[in-house]
């Protein structure tokens, strides 16, 4: 049978001839380096979380303010690493590497002009959006400590972010890994040195941070230098496939600006936790920083498969594959939930393991004890939902998506301010409200086919 008489077949005589197998093998082996990519930003955050919270209550409550100010600063704009990686797959996917990757240089010169605008407004406001997020007295010097000196790794973060998406879309994930393993390894060693080697205290964890952050930029961008060069055909030199080219980064920040709205939804439902936590007091605060940390470390490991999911969807689609996508779709789902049921798991088992780690203060990890068994119950749904989340990205569906969070932040806020006033765990029982009303909305558009728009190019 030809592929075209393949992709012919309806969605369950399809999946009945194509062997699940093969699938199985190319999901892990996108999903597997990713995993290990995606999990850099949380080890990083864990990372400071843990070297940090030694030094205090106080500095710690600090680095959560801060850590959440930051992440929102930079991870507004994930759309550099999302949208480009469904570009890029869909012109692979035709069969065009070099306009793939001319598509991927026009999303990086995009970041760098981000950064400069991130960078100059984060700098003057860090004491006002610390006081503003109810950090108190002991606390807010440290925040701000943290958030300046971090504020020099933003543009090499956003560089990150935009090749990450370039390399994905290659369907290269084994990359990424060996940049996050290396820059993380340098934070690690950087972290420790800088804050107890050299005395430098919270300042010295955000100093080693952004070092790392830079080294992780520069290796990155050699990578797609080489990838152009080794591409390059037709007239000119290949550096000139460098330039900036007004049109391309226009389109390109025209097909994030869904995803950007879908993301600072995201971003707020985060954000109004983290200022409900820190209203609770320091020790609320602190444990809700633990809580987070460990939350997007098992966000980003079950986010792998979502990864897989944007490079095989936009691949597919871009090859005209619809019923393709489809069961890539359906098998891509019963991964999510089965890793979300063993990383719940863990996270409620294996807590007298790593709790020590964070923090020594027993009220501390007295709060976090009911916590984090609400959090590892809500890991099987967390697992549909970033599948899916991945999916629409894949196939270019911002729009869907971006209504969709800005529906679920209406619903969640104010389930949060009622149940965040009776305690760190009713907080936490709000997120996982939202992430019910996430996988819910995303489930019904996957039965629909208004998803599934093949070509090169997103009409």
């Amino acid at each position: 049978m030809t592929n075209n008489q393949l992709r012919s077949l309806p969605v369950d005589d399809y999946r009945r001839t194509m062997r699940l197998r093969p699938l199985d093998r190319e999901i892990l082996a996108l999903a597997l380096p990713a995993f290990g990519a995606l999990i850099a930003e949380p080890l990083f955050l864990m990372a400071d979380s843990a070297i940090v919270g030694h030094l205090g209550t106080a500095q710690l409550a600090g680095l959560g303010v801060s850590a959440a100010l930051l992440a929102t600063l930079v991870n507004v704009f994930v759309f550099l690493a999302y949208a480009t990686t469904a570009a890029v797959a869909r012109r692979i996917g035709s069969g065009d590497r070099q306009a793939a990757l001319k598509q991927g240089v026009d999303g990086i010169w995009l970041a760098l002009l981000i950064s400069v605008l991130v960078v100059a407004t984060a700098i003057p406001i860090a004491p006002t959006v610390v006081r503003l997020f109810g950090a108190s007295s002991t606390a807010a010097p440290y925040a701000v400590d943290y958030l300046r000196i971090s504020s020099a790794g933003i543009p090499a973060m956003l560089i990150v972010l935009a090749a990450t998406g370039v390399l994905r879309g290659l369907q290269d994930t084994r990359t990424p890994l060996v940049v996050a393993v290396a820059g993380f390894s340098a934070n690690l060693l950087l972290n420790l040195t800088l804050v107890y080697g050299a005395g430098l205290g919270i300042a010295g964890s955000a100093l080693g941070t952004v070092i790392a952050q830079w080294g992780m930029a520069a290796a990155y961008l050699t990578v797609v230098l080489r990838g152009i060069r080794v591409n390059h055909s037709g007239p000119g030199s290949w550096w000139t496939g460098l330039r900036p080219d007004v049109p391309g980064i226009r389109a390109s920040a025209t097909a994030g600006v869904p995803l950007l709205v879908r993301t600072l939804s995201l971003r707020a439902i985060l954000l109004l936790a983290t200022a409900v936590a820190a209203r609770l007091g320091n020790t609320s605060i602190a444990a809700h920083q633990i809580a987070m940390s460990l939350w997007s470390f098992l966000a980003f490991a079950l986010d792998a498969i979502a990864i897989a999911g944007q490079a095989l969807i936009g691949r597919a689609l871009g090859g005209g594959d619809a019923a393709g996508a489809r069961v890539a779709t359906r098998r891509m789902v019963e991964w999510g939930a089965g890793a979300g049921v063993v990383l719940g798991a863990l996270l409620i088992v294996a807590q007298p393991l790593y709790l020590p780690l964070f923090t020594s203060d027993p009220a501390v990890q007295r709060q976090l004890l009911p916590v984090l068994v609400v959090a590892g119950l809500m890991q099987p749904v967390n697992g549909v939902v970033f599948v899916l989340d991945g999916v629409l990205m894949g196939a270019g569906d911002g729009p869907y998506l971006a209504w969709a969070m800005l529906a679920t932040l209406l619903l969640y806020a104010p389930v949060a301010l009622l149940m965040g006033a009776q305690g760190l765990t009713g907080l936490w029982i709000a997120i996982g409200f939202a992430m019910v009303v996430r996988a819910v909305s995303m489930a019904l558009r996957a039965r629909t086919g208004a998803w599934l728009v093949t070509g090169a190019v997103r009409a």
